[in-house]
């Protein structure tokens, strides 16, 4: 059985944190460590507490949700809460688990979390696979089974919202997965990020172009964020 994650609860309205703490001891995968109501402790507590996952309001005073997102810079995974749904976007771009609308009911709860804990079960199951070795493969849950994927057989990764499409000699693969968490197991001198729902393997590109590249004839999209990364990878491939 997994360790419970670690988690923390911010919100600036005592009855929304009353209710998350209730749902969180009432979840077995999760272990509370703290909670606040000012989100301009969140850094600190983050640190002090080994936080794994923040459920997180939107609009606090002070500092919003969105802008501890981006302090954070990955130092553990988020769950945003809110009762605004034009922050969705936000959410989305910045990567986080989930985006959830207050009022909250539990059964919503219970699916956001079940994302990061498979999340964890199938890096585990990674880990576990490899034996200490190089892996030349790794596990995704589809539909109800996990499913195996050799780095050799990917040609590129299309990812939107909490989905991914892997695209393989054999077909698309669609998992519940993040593109955020595929990128930091697949390995770098293979495989690099090249726009915000791209990933694609660097043996499978056929043609480079300023702004777009080709795989099989797919022509994706080289991000401007991404662009000196991708090509200084891919440079350095090809020496």
């Amino acid at each position: 059985m997994q360790n419970p994650i670690r988690c923390m609860a911010v919100d600036d309205e005592p009855l929304a944190l009353e209710l998350l703490t209730e749902y969180i001891e009432d979840t077995p995968e999760l272990l509370l460590t703290t909670t606040t109501t000012r989100p301009e402790e969140v850094l600190e507590l983050v640190g002090q507490h080994q936080v794994e996952l923040l459920f997180l309001d939107v609009q606090m005073p002070g500092m919003s949700g969105i802008e501890v997102v981006k302090l954070l810079n990955g130092r553990c995974e988020v769950i945003l809460t809110t009762a605004f749904p034009q922050y969705a976007l936000d959410g989305f771009e910045l990567e986080v688990v989930d985006y959830l609308l207050k009022p909250i009911a539990f059964d919503r709860f219970g699916r956001a979390v079940q994302k990061i804990v498979e999340r964890r079960r199938l890096e585990q199951l990674e880990v576990l696979d490899s034996n200490g070795a190089q892996p030349d493969h790794f596990f995704v849950k589809t539909d109800y089974k996990t499913q195996r994927i050799n780095y050799d057989e990917v040609l590129y990764i299309e990812g939107l919202k909490d989905y991914v499409s892997i695209y393989t000699d054999s077909g698309r693969v669609v998992s519940l997965q993040v593109m955020k968490k595929l990128v930091e197991f697949l390995p770098p001198d293979r495989f690099v990020r090249v726009h915000r729902s791209y990933i694609v393997a660097l043996d499978r590109i056929r043609q480079v172009e300023k702004k777009r590249l080709f795989i099989e004839g797919q022509e994706i999209p080289i991000g401007e964020t991404y662009r000196d990364h991708f090509f200084k990878t891919f440079q350095q491939r090809q020496s």
